[in-house]
């Protein structure tokens, strides 16, 4: 039997990429933390 192969670091980046995107809730989290950050380097 073969091994399967390792997958590359982009490879696991894009897939992780993909499932976030599908993951509302998720995104909602992202973009409340970013959205934090703004407002604390306007201040």
């Amino acid at each position: 039997m073969r091994k399967p192969r390792k997958r590359s670091f982009a490879d696991l980046v894009l897939e992780n990429k993909r499932q976030i995107l599908k993951d509302q809730a998720a995104m909602d989290r992202i973009e409340a933390r970013l959205e934090q950050k703004r407002l604390n380097k306007a201040e």
